[in-house]
């Protein structure tokens, strides 16, 4: 069992090491074979997607959606699902925008909240948010529409080539977007029919918890992590 383990390992790790190999293939290209490129990356990702999973995965996704949380992300691609869910389908309803808002895609979260019922909306933050530190330098040459998406991102200091202030932005940004979504579903959080928990995707390692870790910060207003690390909801041990 142990040496089918090892080779499946191996397996899943040149398939791996093969699309993120065939992901940067595009970037010495220009033109149609850029475009290409692209395109064959995405569908040979698919193709391995569904190659590894059994046949009868789809079947219980066909029905309809139960998914067990709403979670708005930044849109940058360094933050997706399966860094914080393995297998998220079914499970996560996922909203995306740039600086993980809520008032930018307030009706989307309000369906997974409000229709969808999910007893928990995250709201996940990451390192070097580039929505953040566009919001803490304001460039001049960004579009008016991007400027209208960063409105209600809200940072601490204005110096982005910093990561310790970027970080405290980053945390500060989380917190303000807990704070719209505790206000806006006041009387399910009153009912104990929502929490709402904000966390930041630390690939930087900022928190020292390791690259790539999932650190929360705020649940339901709470932000001192010595509190929050007593709460129910997070003391809990980890599988082995």
């Amino acid at each position: 069992m142990r040496k089918l383990g090892v080779i499946i390992l191996v397996i899943f790790l040149f398939n791996a090491s093969s699309l993120m190999a065939g992901s940067s293939a595009w970037v010495n290209k220009s033109g149609e074979d850029q475009v290409r490129e692209i395109a064959r990356h995405v569908i040979e990702s698919n193709d391995e997607f569904v190659k590894k999973l059994p046949s009868d995965y789809f079947a219980q996704l066909i029905h309809g959606q139960k998914p067990m949380a709403t979670m708005v992300t930044c849109a940058d691609s360094r933050l997706h699902a399966h860094a914080i869910d393995i297998h998220p389908d079914g499970d996560i309803f996922l909203v995306r925008n740039i600086g993980n808002q809520v008032s930018t895609t307030e009706g989307s979260i309000e369906y997974g909240v409000r229709h969808l019922h999910t007893p928990v909306l995250f709201i996940i933050g990451h390192s070097s948010c580039g929505a953040v530190e566009a919001a803490m330098s304001k460039p001049a040459h960004l579009e008016p529409s991007i400027w209208r998406e960063l409105d209600t991102i809200k940072v601490t200091s204005n110096k982005a080539d910093d990561h310790v202030h970027v970080k405290e932005s980053v945390e500060s940004n989380v917190n303000h977007q807990v704070s719209a979504a505790l206000k806006k579903y006041a009387k399910e959080v009153k009912e104990n029919r929502l929490t709402v928990i904000g966390g930041v995707y630390d690939f930087r390692n900022d928190y020292a918890q390791g690259s790539g870790r999932l650190v929360l910060i705020n649940v339901n207003g709470e932000t001192n992590l010595a509190e929050i690390q007593k709460m129910p909801i997070v003391n809990f041990k980890k599988a082995e």
